[in-house]
């Protein structure tokens, strides 16, 4: 074989290997109209209408009991927030945004003389995070999953989707 069809075979084996490796999925399923985290569960559901689509095993924030009060604290927050943003850049894979801290949030922590903190995600582990620390909760404040699992999720739910988190 000559050297130029060597190297266009490598390069075809090249291009055609790095198709099946992207970390941005398609979905044309049901719309996801909801999100659900039940933290006690350590449980992420994603619904259309009354109908579970996927359900997740999660990771959260490294003092997970309670509602977040303030930046820094390690907890997950709770209540009623909406999907605002998405991050394809993300050191954690890939990651999309909840719209923590809303009023009451600021208010609270207002009153407290601290920062709400802010910048609350569901994300992948990335390769920042040891694989053994991964399993359990060792967020911010976040929410984690695998990085296949966010894979999916990135793909099926929209920036605006409403998500309730429960204690």
């Amino acid at each position: 074989m000559s050297l130029i069809r060597i190297t266009l075979a490598i390069l075809a084996l090249a291009v055609l290997t790095s198709c099946g490796a992207s970390k941005f999925k398609s979905y044309d399923g049901p719309e996801v109209t909801r999100v659900i985290l039940f933290k006690d569960a350590r449980v992420l559901q994603l619904f259309h209408r009354d109908k579970v689509l996927k359900s997740y095993g999660v990771g959260l924030g490294f003092a997970p009991k309670g509602h977040k009060q303030i930046e820094g604290d390690g907890r997950t927050p709770e209540g009623h927030y909406y999907i605002d943003r998405r991050n394809p850049d993300s050191r954690f894979h890939l990651s999309i945004g909840i719209s923590y801290p809303n009023v009451m949030d600021v208010a609270r922590a207002r009153t407290l003389g601290q920062p709400p903190g802010g910048d609350i995600f569901i994300h992948g582990v990335g390769e920042n995070v040891d694989r053994k620390q991964a399993k359990g909760d060792w967020t911010w404040g976040c929410i984690a999953v695998t990085d296949r699992e966010i894979e999916q999720i990135y793909a099926m739910v929209r920036d605006g989707t409403p998500i309730t988190i429960y204690p």
